[in-house]
């Protein structure tokens, strides 16, 4: 079964309505969905996020084994579509050599990750008064803090409610120094996907919403995918109880995980020049004893190595143009 949203049928929907070029492509439970990509001056390319995925990844009795013949697949895919290198992102290492030896080109580690490397991921089965315990003692706090002021948390499609969210997600960014999305993207995305799939939780204090998130529920496993906060009423602390009731709910609705997006740990380094540093504390406090689950990253399966040597050597140029601008 296919466990990850962004490998779904109604993820590929999405981002078909957004003007992107999509590749579906399965093969006896075996998915390998793909996202055409075309960047100035270098051309296109195709980006399969957070997969290939599968149950099994080995050759079976000497034959062409699924995934095998899914990547043979995806390649003839590409090449139709004049991608000059397909990005992958395997969910194991022992994937990523499996493909590595299989394929007749190149793989090469990409010149940045797409998706966060490390993802913090916690099992939510337990009863909720353990969950609790699990806490950080100072997360467990700031959660009854904000219950004590008053701060109200529900699900809403209310017109004025998705406006506020995105108002706070663009100030968030703004404020962070994070690239968001455009506002439309946001907007087909809670219009486009199912309402049981992408659905939006908004903390509100004294009638103003200062907290929202888009969560995705799939599979087995509830995710944190978007989030703002406002600059006002900071210390009541909304953002620790949303996230708590978004676990309740997802309890509820028998989710086994809930997972709160990318960490960064210090175990892994990213290409990013943002302080990730808070952000991995917040989440982190809602069960200290977790482990982040670490992912080997992006990896280019080159297939036009004169197009991949000239989209690399552009690179550096594009971050020199970046940091002038900004």
């Amino acid at each position: 079964m296919n466990t990850e949203f962004l490998q779904s049928a109604e993820w590929l929907r999405l981002q078909e309505a957004t003007g992107k070029q999509i590749i579906p492509c399965e093969e006896d439970g075996f998915v390998a969905n793909g996202i055409v990509h075309t960047l100035p001056l270098v051309g296109k390319y195709l980006y399969v996020p957070r997969g290939p995925i599968g149950t099994n990844f080995s050759a079976q009795g000497g034959s062409t084994s699924g995934w095998q013949f899914l990547i043979s697949k995806l390649i003839e895919e590409a090449k139709r579509r004049n991608a000059r290198w397909i990005r992958i992102e395997p969910e194991t290492e022992e994937l990523l050599e499996e493909i590595k030896k299989s394929v007749p080109y190149k793989v090469v580690r990409a010149t940045h990750d797409m998706q966060p490397r490390e993802v913090f991921k916690i099992d939510i089965t337990p009863l909720e008064e353990e969950l609790l315990a699990r806490m950080k003692s100072k997360t467990r706090y700031n959660i009854r803090l904000a219950e004590k002021r008053g701060v109200k948390v529900f699900e809403t499609r209310e017109k004025n409610h998705i406006a506020a969210f995105l108002d706070l997600i663009t100030a968030t960014s703004g404020r962070k120094g994070i690239t968001s999305h455009p506002r439309s993207y946001y907007e087909k995305m809670l219009e486009i996907l199912p309402k049981e799939m992408c659905r939006l939780f908004v903390a509100e204090y004294e009638g103003k919403i200062v907290a929202a998130n888009i969560i995705m529920f799939f599979g087995e496993t509830v995710t944190y995918l978007h989030g703002g906060t406002a600059d006002v009423h900071r210390d009541v602390m909304a953002p620790y109880l949303l996230q708590w009731e978004q676990i309740k709910t997802a309890k509820k609705e028998s989710f086994q995980f809930y997972d709160f997006g990318g960490v960064q740990t210090g175990n892994n380094q990213q290409e990013s020049k943002s302080d990730w540093s808070g952000i991995t504390k917040f989440k982190t406090g809602f069960s200290p004893s977790t482990a982040p689950t670490v992912f080997p990253g992006s990896y280019d399966i080159v297939l036009d190595t004169q197009g991949y040597f000239l989209y690399t050597s552009l690179r550096p140029l594009q971050r020199l143009k970046k940091s002038i601008i900004g």
